[in-house]
Formats: C-alpha cells, structure tokens, sequence
C-alpha cells in the first residue's frame, strides 16, 4: 500500500501565464476593413437600396424592349426608320438613369425648403401649356426640341413633395381642417381650373388619388374623405349637366361597348379600345411570341404609347403580363417598406407618395386597355414611349433611393 501523503487538488485553476504577445499580420488584419468597405454600397444605411435600384433597372430595360416591340411598325410607317422610338426612348432612359443615380446622392432633406417653389413652378407650366401649340385637340405640352414637357407631370410630383412637406411640418395637426384639408384645397381646385382648360381628365384623377393617399398617411380623419367625396361627386353632375365635360362625356361614349355594335359613329370611337381587346384576347395564356404581335401592325393606334401594354398580353400572354405586374407590385412594396422605415416623416410622407403614384398609373392603365375605364390617356410607367414622363420617373425614384440611405432596414 502506497503510504505516501494524498496530494490536494486546488479548488481553482491555476491562472496561466500572459503569453508574449504575437505578430500581427497586417494584411489579414486589414481584410475585413476592405471587404466592409468593398460591400459599404450594399448597405442600406450607408448605401443605396440595391433591391428597389434592380428592380427599377429591370422594369427600364423590359420597357424599352417592349415599347420597341410595339412602336417599329408606326415608326417605320411614319418616320422611315423602325428605331426611332427605340433610338430616342433609349437616349431619354440613359438621361434617366443618370439623374436618378445623381439625385439619389442628393440628400432628400434638402426638398423641404424647395417645396413651395417647385409647386409655383408646376402651376406656371398649367399656365403655360395652355399657350402652346395643341396636339389632337389638346393642350398638354411644352415644346422644348428634343422632346416635350407635359406639365401635368411636373404637378404630381409639385403636390407630392409640398403635401409631404406640409404633413411633415403640422403632423400633430393634420386631423384638423385647417391644417390637413384647407391647403389641399387651396392645391388642388387651381389645378383642376387648369387641367379642365387642357382638357386633362386623367391627370385630374391621378391627383385626386395621390392628394387623397397623401392626406391619410398624414392623419386626416376619415369624415373629411367622405365630404370631399361627395362635393366631387355633385361637381361632376352639375359641370355634366351644364356641358362642361364636353370633352370627357365623348370619351365616355361607348365605354365597356368597344365590342358591342350600336352604330357606325360609336363603332368607330371604340377603334382603339376594340383592338386593344383583340390583342389582349389573342395572347392567351402563354401569348404569341416576342415580336409576334398582330394588332401592333398599325391596327392600334399609337401602340408605344398608352396600349403599349395590350401588346405585352398579345405576345407574352397572360403569364408574361402577370410577371411584368407582379414587378410593378414588388416596386410599389419596396418603396413602401422603404419609406416607412425612413428616420423622419418627411421621408417616408414623400417616399410613399411617389412609390403610390407608380402603382396608381399602373392600375388606371390597366383598366383602361381592358376597357374599365373611359380611354382618357394614362400612359404605363417606363413602358410608354415619352421622355419627359420617363425621365420625370426616374429622377422621383432617385429621390427613394437617396431616402433609402436612411432607412431603418436590415443590412442583406
């Protein structure tokens, strides 16, 4: 038996020794600092949203394919050239893009004291446009050599930017009348005057629509939607009655009977809504091909511009359409989602309205090439041919992009 004295253990380990401290290699050391600073644009914080950036690229880029797959017959037929509209839609889509990546550098803040001045500057072009040379019976730009100016699309952004900025400013007061509704009245009844004299129905509902969305994001109580419903509604009667919607009671004329014979005159009014129809029928559900569209053949009249999308259904046919709205949705979500995580109200107020006025004119455009609605000009966003409408777009979602760069989002 071992005899030898029972060793005890301690009740603590023993502390080691400090090692010498290592040499450090500065190149492994300074990887990380690379890598963050290589992935600094992907950061949402610090960068550009690169998910609503790819998304508006994307919808650029299938636009022009499709605006040129729809136009080179008109353009061969009238201009000599079957890239014309491609050719000039190109060049409007490269300003576009270059605005929108500058602007998005520009920090939106700066918007808050440029407010009043650009809603100044929308109303003096609805006075302008008036003066200018009219096109097919109307008055709705400026002409300024290269392309032209509609103005109404300087005035949706104009209204969009001051009411962010009013509702930013008075947002604990905008549940009272004088704060939420008596400026978008004193906005909005000179506009109507002035688009009235265009004449610009649609226009009008485009910003009836973004006025409203902006005045209840704002806190504006629901009771005030409901008068304003109703004067809007008795205005519209009494302006019927009393002939001054000549212009908008002919579009009127055979709305949702573009298939149904009532007579020659009417026959002939829904030519265009009728076509638009048969290219949307014929598509089917898988379409007949890239390119291979029949009613483009001059068959719909200015096919690159508001129908452009009844000959996305005819060669892409109902799965190619939903595909293309689904990333108009995704667009509009994104937008949102950005904007209601920006750090202050005037962000998201503005982000929201801009990223709503996509998803109206996508949805207004929509039912009015199936024949929902009255055929009153409502152009499809980065799809119709226009450059003032595209680069007008684009420098908005610019502007979403730099509110992005304070967006509360997780980093992907």
């Amino acid at each position: 038996m071992d005899s030898s004295p029972a060793r005890k253990l301690p009740l603590h380990e023993p502390t080691p020794a400090p090692r010498a401290p290592q040499p450090v290699n500065n190149k492994n050391a300074s990887l990380p600092k690379k890598v963050k600073s290589r992935l600094k644009l992907f950061s949402i914080r610090l960068g550009l949203d690169m998910t609503f950036l790819f998304i508006v690229v994307l919808l650029v880029i299938i636009g022009l394919i499709m605006m040129f797959s729809a136009s080179y017959p008109a353009a061969l037929e009238y201009t000599g050239s079957s890239y014309t509209y491609l050719m000039r839609q190109g060049i409007f889509a490269i300003i576009g893009i270059t605005i929108m990546i500058f602007v998005s550098y520009f920090d939106y803040h700066h918007f808050h004291k440029l407010a009043f001045p650009f809603l100044v500057l929308s109303m003096i072009l609805l006075v302008l446009v008036l003066f200018m040379p009219g096109k097919n019976g109307v008055n709705r730009w400026i002409p300024l050599g290269m392309f032209d100016i509609q103005a109404s699309e300087i005035s949706k952004f104009a209204i969009i930017l001051f009411l962010a900025h009013w509702g930013s400013t008075h947002f604990r007061k905008m549940d009272t009348f004088k704060y939420g509704v008596l400026p978008a009245i004193i906005i909005f009844v000179p506009t109507v005057v002035l688009l009235l004299k265009e004449p610009h129905y649609s226009g009008i509902v485009i910003i009836a629509l973004l006025i409203a969305i902006m005045l209840f994001i704002s806190g504006v109580k629901l009771r005030y939607f409901v008068i304003a419903g109703s004067v809007i509604v008795l205005a519209v009667v009494v302006l019927a009655v009393t002939g001054k919607l000549s212009y908008a009671m002919e579009r009127l004329d055979g709305w949702g009977q573009a298939l149904i014979y009532v007579n020659d005159e009417q026959w002939d009014l829904t030519y265009q809504t009728r076509n638009s129809l048969y290219a949307i029928g014929s598509g089917g559900l898988w379409g007949q091909g890239l390119g291979q569209s029949h009613q483009k053949y001059l068959y719909i009249p200015e096919a690159q511009n508001d129908f452009v999308f009844a000959v996305v259904c005819e060669e892409l046919g109902f799965i190619g359409a939903m595909i293309i709205l689904c990333v108009f949705a995704l667009l509009v979500w994104r937008g949102i989602t950005v904007s209601m995580r920006s750090k202050d109200k005037f962000g998201s107020l503005l982000g929201i309205g801009l990223s709503a006025q996509i998803g109206i004119q996508v949805i207004l455009n929509i039912m009015v090439i199936t024949d929902w609605l009255p055929n009153t000009g409502i152009s499809l966003p980065f799809f119709s041919y226009g450059g003032s409408s595209l680069i007008m777009l684009l420098a908005q979602m610019g502007i979403v992009l730099s509110i992005s760069r304070t967006s509360n989002l997780e980093k992907a």
